[in-house]
């Protein structure tokens, strides 16, 4: 029997990229860098379609908004919006991916986190400014395309999507080529004067990352002018610097002992970290699209922020806690890193590490030298930890040296009696 047709989802196919002549007013997600510049030009000629901008701050450091407004307009947009949405990336993304110790692979998860923020709110503006179309800047090689139009999908399946960089026939010294002849500005991210063409950049509040040029021949070492945030550790300075930093279940809400906002604790985690050459990673990734890719990240606040929240989530948890929670963290991460923020698993798995985070209060403090961030001390009062259990100075009190025979003799019965069966 076939479900109501208020039920219905609309049938999306992987050929289902917008016809011209079913757009009309498109909602470009706008940076106002190289490739949605030229998109902005590019989606009113090929669809002759109004064109309304939508710029989401992240927290992006060293971004002019009035100049990426005006540069929009004058490109011909209908409309510019520029949404703050820091304080909510924070909260509502940032927050859970701590508690959750969000690593995929060697790299903390922060495009993953801004994707599917940034296509909530392409939904909600498109909605309210009449468009029937979104239109991102990903290419058909990379996770973001996944991300945003799961998100646009799940949240707004009334929406077509359209992404240039998948149907346009050009290359990065195409795009540039093409930004010249419709004079439209480049935003350079190498020295001025030369004709390289730009690395590929994505960045928020919590990290950034680069890609194209030199990156993908894997037998290049890192060129100096990828570092846009962390100062290479040779150049760190020479002395070494600790930096405490304090959790409320499992929030973090201080440095050195002043409380702040999260926003500017990230950031000042961030500018302390990246003046010492702390969170640079040169990372082979496995895209959920198949490919195997080179990516330069720079975190600098995560690469302090996550390693403390471990060591004092360990310090509050019992054995059994940790060695589960790990399982839960990984999985976790995983959806988030493949597009599915939506899923209701990430919900499920959200509601456990609010659970196991309700404990997670201390203050973690790490030495911070060259490129590396090193625990040096704990504190908690939640922690699973008595200095006189743990002394071999003394004994007594909750353990009992004499019970220790017989627990050896039962915990190793198994492995005795497999040994003999098999070496009689």
């Amino acid at each position: 029997m076939a479900a109501p047709e208020d039920t219905q989802f609309p049938v999306r196919t992987a050929s289902y990229e917008a016809d011209p002549a079913h757009v009309n007013r498109v909602l470009l997600l706008y940076s106002g860098g190289l490739d949605t510049s030229v998109m902005l030009k590019w989606i009113q000629d090929r669809y002759d379609a109004e064109v309304v901008c939508l710029t989401v701050n992240l927290g992006q450091p060293g971004e002019d908004y009035a100049v990426i407004e005006d540069k929009a307009r004058r490109l011909g947009a209908i409309e510019c919006h520029v949404v703050d949405a820091r304080a909510e990336f924070a909260r509502d993304f940032v927050v859970p991916a701590i508690k959750a110790n969000a690593l995929y692979g060697d790299y903390p998860l922060f495009t993953a986190l801004g994707r599917p923020l940034i296509a909530k709110l392409a939904v909600e503006h498109a909605r309210a400014s009449g468009c029937d179309t979104i239109a991102h800047g990903c290419t058909g090689k990379g996770n973001d395309q996944v991300r945003i139009e799961a998100t646009v999908a799940t949240l707004g399946p009334e929406l077509k999507v359209i992404a240039p960089v998948r149907s346009w026939q050009m290359g990065r010294e195409e795009e540039v080529a093409y930004a010249r002849e419709h004079g439209i500005p480049i935003k350079e991210s190498h020295p001025p004067g030369t004709e390289r063409t730009p690395y590929s950049i994505d960045d928020n509040l919590w990290g950034r990352s680069s890609e194209g040029r030199w990156i993908e021949d894997l037998s290049h070492a890192p060129e100096d002018d990828v570092f846009q945030l962390v100062t290479r550790p040779e150049e760190a300075p020479d002395e070494p610097e600790t930096v405490a930093i304090a959790f409320e279940r499992g929030v973090p809400v201080a440095l050195n002992g002043e409380r702040l906002e999260l926003v500017a604790l990230i950031e000042r985690a961030a500018q302390v970290a990246a003046r010492h050459g702390v969170g640079i990673v040169d990372h082979i990734e496995d895209r959920i699209v198949g490919l195997k890719v080179r990516d330069i990240y720079e975190a600098p606040a995560a690469a302090l922020i996550l390693p403390a929240h471990r060591e004092l989530e360990r310090l509050v948890g019992t054995i059994h806690q940790n060695q589960f929670k790990g399982q839960l963290d990984r999985q976790w991460a995983y959806l988030v890193y493949a597009g599915l923020w939506w899923e209701p698993l990430r919900g499920d798995l959200d509601a456990y590490m609010d659970c196991v985070n309700e404990r997670v209060t201390g203050t973690i403090a790490l030495k911070l030298y060259k490129g590396h961030a090193r625990v040096v001390t704990r504190e908690s009062p939640n922690a699973v930890y008595d200095a006189a259990l743990a002394s071999f100075e003394q004994s007594g009190g909750l353990f009992s040296q004499t019970a220790s025979p017989g627990f050896i003799e039962l915990w190793s019965l198994q492995s005795r009696m497999a040994w003999r069966l098999r070496n009689e």
